[in-house]
């Protein structure tokens, strides 16, 4: 996998994958014109973990219309500002779903395929937790 980032102005930068798809950087809290690259972090793990869940779940045959996930970072006080704990919330919809079914799609994210949420959980506190709400 390869990918490159380029300087556009400012603290503003340009993320272009080796697939062809480009992400905006700004680090500039004052001009706010992106996400920071510790947003696009705690956002990618919640993507991760997201496909996983949604996935696990649709092959369990799950009647799921809609998940998220609401994350949590906390950063260190001192430079480096790493991220210290994470926890992902995740909200999941859908009719007559199992609270099992979900509890394990969201316990083998965690454990076994996010890969994003696995490797930072190697050096940062990482937890889990769901809710269920039936779709009307």
């Amino acid at each position: 996998m390869k990918a490159k980032v380029s300087w556009v102005n400012g603290l503003t930068f340009l993320g272009q994958s080796e697939s062809g798809h480009a992400v905006v950087f700004d680090a500039d809290r004052d001009s706010n014109t992106a996400p920071t690259p510790m947003e696009m972090l705690l956002m990618s793990a919640g993507a991760c973990s997201s496909v996983d869940v949604v996935s696990i779940l649709e092959k369990a045959r799950q009647q799921v219309s809609a998940c998220r996930v609401e994350l949590s970072g906390v950063r260190a006080e001192t430079v480096p500002k790493v991220f210290t704990e994470l926890h992902l919330h995740f909200v999941v919809s859908g009719k007559a779903l199992s609270e099992k079914h979900v509890e394990r799609a969201v316990s083998l994210s965690a454990e076994k395929y996010c890969s994003v949420s696995i490797m930072l959980s190697q050096s940062v506190k990482v937890t889990h937790s769901f809710s269920v709400e039936d779709a009307e």
